[in-house]
């Protein structure tokens, strides 16, 4: 499975292409589901840019993303740090149960993150599937610990800039004992040698501009659909 991940936490002015309101992410949704993506992942926005977790916003932008790509699972964030609150980082998380057709399907929740273990209950209630994103081996062995949430649908292993295939290695090591399907990926300069070693493993991965602007081979992407194009 290729997962596209349109904008993540960057600001608009990081690339000229880089999708923020539901229009511009619906477009790109139905750009990569050409290209047979059939899981996305995205940050939803407000009206100036930020990222937010109330209903509304997340309800517009996915309605949007799903009229566009209707036959794709769309998936959002949690992070805490656009909530730092964890309290109330899981009632909003929990009030995304009546968002009918806005509700998104899947939402990632990092296991280092203070409250993961009520955002990833709060997602269950709502009937939303989780993505546990682990992105050091301090939260793997927490994971390993505690045990898988229910309603966990994958874990995220995820490399970050400056590291490289051999913690993508140490991570799966401590991962694929828990018995959950595993998305292996990169960010910045680890995006295409962990997104090359998830292909070797078998493994799912991802590629979008919030994982890398780059290609391969250094040129800038011209957007979404082209990392995918050249992922796939």
């Amino acid at each position: 499975m290729l997962q596209a991940c349109l904008n993540g936490a960057r600001e608009a002015r990081a690339h000229p292409a880089l999708p923020v309101s539901p229009r511009q992410l619906a477009a790109d949704a139905a750009a990569v589901a050409e290209l047979g993506v059939r899981h996305l992942h995205l940050h939803p926005r407000d009206a100036v840019g930020l990222e937010v977790l109330a209903g509304p916003e997340v309800a517009t932008t996915v309605a949007h993303v799903r009229a566009a790509a209707p036959q794709v699972e769309i998936g959002v964030t949690t992070a805490a740090w656009i909530v730092p609150d964890p309290r109330r980082r899981a009632e909003l998380v929990r009030g995304w149960a009546g968002l009918a057709a806005g509700r998104p399907d899947v939402a990632s929740v990092n296991v280092h993150e203070d409250g993961w273990l009520d955002t990833a209950e709060a997602l269950r209630a709502a009937g939303i599937g989780v993505e546990l994103g682990v992105f050091h081996e301090r939260a793997a062995r927490t994971l390993r610990d505690t045990g898988i949430p229910d309603g966990t649908r994958r874990v995220l292993a995820e490399v970050q800039p400056g590291e490289g295939v051999d913690q993508a290695r140490a991570l799966l090591d401590l991962l694929e004992p828990l018995g959950k399907p595993i998305l292996l990926h990169g960010e910045d300069d680890s995006a295409w040698p962990v997104l090359r070693l998830a292909r070797t493993l078998g493994l799912d991965t991802r590629i979008g501009l919030e994982d890398t602007l780059l290609t391969e081979d250094g040129t800038p992407a011209t957007g979404n659909a082209h990392l995918v194009d050249l992922a796939s």
